[in-house]
């Protein structure tokens, strides 16, 4: 009977070191990719965007103006060239620049390029920031078939991506953890309910 339930004992301890060398169900991706876009302020992209299938992560920041290091008040001033963006890192296997290029035309009125309602100014303005030729092709052919859907010109530009800078650390996640903020409230969640994303 001890030789049995020694034997036993091993066999169970085997069991569980090969259950524990087994790579883990959530580890990270072989291969991630990234997209920036913008399209008004980014507190309402990042929320949406960070609850989609595939999205590992979401950053609020600036994109497309040539002033290193850019600020939250200077880029509000609209005078760098910077527009609000998000840079989204996803799973390529669970989802693809083209799937996020669907949902970013949901989120805003695409033909009016002064911004999205109510901000308005060039730090607002909608632009696809592609980062290689590959991206720049699936957005031109994105655009397409928008302005093709609406009837009507597209005001989104397209732009070679130059550099992706993060914003202030109180800017990340700003939906999630100011969900009582008035802004959010008023226009960051009528955004999300457009494509049925939830509210934090």
């Amino acid at each position: 009977m001890k030789l049995f339930l020694s034997r036993f004992y091993v066999a169970w301890l085997g069991v569980l070191m090969v259950v524990s060398l087994q790579p883990h169900s959530l580890a990270a991706p072989e291969k991630t990719e990234t997209a920036v876009l913008a399209a008004g302020c980014f507190w309402c992209m990042e929320a949406i965007f960070e609850q989609q299938p595939g999205v590992l992560n979401v950053v609020s920041g600036f994109a497309g103006g040539t002033e290193p290091n850019p600020t939250y008040a200077k880029v509000s001033a609209e005078t760098t060239g910077y527009a609000e963006s998000v840079e989204i890192t996803f799973d390529p296997t669970q989802t693809s620049f083209e799937k996020l290029l669907a949902l970013y035309w949901r989120t805003f009125d695409a033909t009016d390029g002064r911004g999205v309602a109510p901000d308005f100014g060039s730090s607002y303005r909608p632009v696809i920031f592609y980062e290689n030729p590959a991206q720049q092709k699936v957005a031109e052919a994105s655009k397409a078939g928008e302005a093709q859907r609406l009837g009507k010109a597209v005001a989104t530009e397209i732009q070679p991506l130059t550099k992706f800078w993060p914003a202030e650390d109180y800017h990340q996640d700003f939906a999630k953890n100011h969900p009582n903020h008035r802004y959010v409230r008023s226009v960051t969640y009528e955004r999300m309910d457009r494509v049925g994303a939830k509210h934090p």
